[in-house]
């Protein structure tokens, strides 16, 4: 098995080339991990990483002002407002008016 003091001497003699390879650095850094899997340090063996990828918990979705405006809204109020807005929106852009009614009419 590989010493701690094996791994430290590899990569002080990669650390220590003044030109270094992409093959240099493809050892330091497997030099590095495997130094950390077999020797943790003591800051690492207190406060285990978790990675975000594994967790089991969602994060809540924050909510635009535009969803929390509309929150406990009258359906039909809620309705009237977007029904002038996308007037106004087919007179002043209509490219994007017709971007809306094309996503909307796909659902």
């Amino acid at each position: 098995m590989i010493t701690e003091h094996d791994l430290q001497e590899a990569i002080a003699e990669c650390e220590g080339k003044r030109n270094p390879s992409t093959d240099t650095c493809v050892k330091l850094a497997a030099f590095y991990a495997i130094k950390d899997r077999l020797y943790p340090s003591k800051d690492q063996q207190e406060e285990p990483v978790i990675s975000p990828r594994y967790s089991y918990a969602a994060e809540p979705i924050p909510q635009s002002e535009f969803r929390q405006a509309i929150l406990g809204v009258d359906e039909e109020e809620f309705l009237s407002v977007m029904d002038e807005l996308m007037s106004t929106v087919k007179t002043l852009m209509p490219r994007l008016y017709d971007g809306v009614m094309r996503k909307l009419s796909k659902n």
